[in-house]
């Protein structure tokens, strides 16, 4: 099967080439596939795009949005088989969401800065999902998202109505506080005691970071490329000494680590 020779195709093209693969006499793989088996693309297409942004390469970001896009007409496509909506009822809804959440853009409100328009936007998304209590707004973030940004849009949202402490150094005394309660769980408490504090640990270090303004899935994604990065030299080191790291002992590895941390810090 041909498909027109096109200088530049369009998002029509996209449509029309995803509704071939999946027709009779089509691709055996893309017209096998449902909503929950792509499930796992979709996530890892949207990651690969985050990454495209975070190393600042639009050649690549190009490339990875065009891989989200394709997953969205995937889904489209399989539902305009099943005759409930298709890619022009997504445009739609989406250009519709986007004129009434904007009403001091499309109607008579008005926003002089970046708060007020999302003040604006928060109560009309209320308004039009029928919330009634913040407690509704909190339910409706998504259970799929990563648990650390998750719970940051719950905090957020907990916040709006004065929920929250004065300043940062409140957060940072819950969080010491749920340090100490870890550590007399781990003493004495079962293992679903363990993780519920664990849980309060990690959402009061959250709590922490929204006070600051810092990201935490990118402060934890670059505490990772940082454990790997010293661990690397500390295994690189541990090989010019001749030291087996799996006979070594932890005072051992310990030193080397701090040998690392010293030279990195002295760069």
């Amino acid at each position: 099967m041909e498909y027109p020779h096109k200088e530049q195709y369009d998002f029509n093209d996209l449509v029309e080439i995803v509704k071939i693969l999946r027709a009779p006499g089509g691709c055996p793989w893309d017209m096998a596939q449902t909503h929950k088996s792509i499930r796992a693309n979709f996530i890892e297409e949207t990651y690969e795009a985050i990454e495209a942004i975070d190393n600042d390469d639009k050649d690549l970001l190009k490339e990875e949005l065009g891989d989200v896009l394709l997953q969205v007409a995937l889904h489209a496509e399989m539902e305009r088989e099943a005759g409930t909506f298709d890619m022009n009822d997504i445009c739609d809804g989406i250009c519709k969401k986007l004129i009434i959440r904007h009403p001091h853009v499309f109607g008579d409100k008005s926003a002089d800065n970046e708060k007020q328009a999302l003040q604006n936007w928060d109560a009309v998304k209320m308004q039009t999902k029928q919330q009634k209590s913040q407690t509704e707004a909190m339910q409706s973030v998504s259970r799929a998202l990563p648990s650390l940004m998750r719970s940051e849009k719950v905090q957020r949202k907990s916040a709006k109505v004065g929920f929250d402490w004065d300043n940062v150094h409140g957060a940072l005394d819950k969080l010491y506080e749920e340090c100490n309660e870890l550590t007399v769980a781990i003493d004495h408490g079962s293992v679903e005691n363990q993780t519920e504090e664990l849980g309060d640990l990690l959402f009061s270090a959250v709590n922490v970071s929204r006070f600051l303004g810092i990201d935490c899935e990118k402060a934890l994604c670059d505490a990772t490329d940082k454990y790997i990065h010293r661990f690397s030299m500390v295994e690189q080191l541990a090989n010019e000494r001749g030291i087996d790291m799996k006979e070594a002992t932890l005072s051992q590895l310990d030193s080397l680590w701090e040998e690392v941390k010293i030279k990195q810090k002295e760069k």
